[in-house]
């Protein structure tokens, strides 16, 4: 018999670039992700599967979250800020990371990326057949 993942996940809120400095350590950008989500830590213990003293030594760095009840804290904060710390602590740029795709998400994506492209040219070609007539 399987469990059902009742989890629940909140819309994701974006993570300004200026963040990123205030974050000296993994307890800090979870303490400041339970900050910006609104809730109390209790409703996120519960949420996320555990104790509530667990989860405030986390945030001063005296434990540390396995796996799933992290994933479960994003979802439950509405942030990957986390995420996003250990992105940047490893050299890479948040900013240029982009979710996978099904097939038919990277068809539209190409798609407009091609539409784009297209509107492009034709301003550019109507700009050219407007600077002609003027020329004319």
């Amino acid at each position: 018999m399987t469990t059902l993942d009742l989890r629940v996940k909140r819309p994701l809120k974006s993570i300004k670039e200026t963040e990123w400095s205030a974050w000296t350590s993994e307890a800090k950008v979870i303490a400041d992700m339970l900050k910006n989500s609104g809730l109390q830590d209790k409703t996120v213990a519960i949420e996320i599967g555990v104790d509530a003293a667990v989860l405030s030594k986390v945030q001063t760095g005296q434990a540390r979250l396995g796996e799933q009840p992290m994933d479960a804290l994003m979802d439950a904060c509405g942030s990957e800020a986390w995420l996003h710390y250990w992105l940047v602590k490893r050299g890479y740029d948040p900013r240029v990371l982009r979710r996978m795709e099904s097939d038919l998400e990277k068809e539209n994506r190409l798609l407009r990326e091609r539409l784009a492209v297209v509107e492009h040219e034709r301003e550019v070609e109507l700009r050219l057949i407007r600077d002609l007539r003027v020329a004319a």
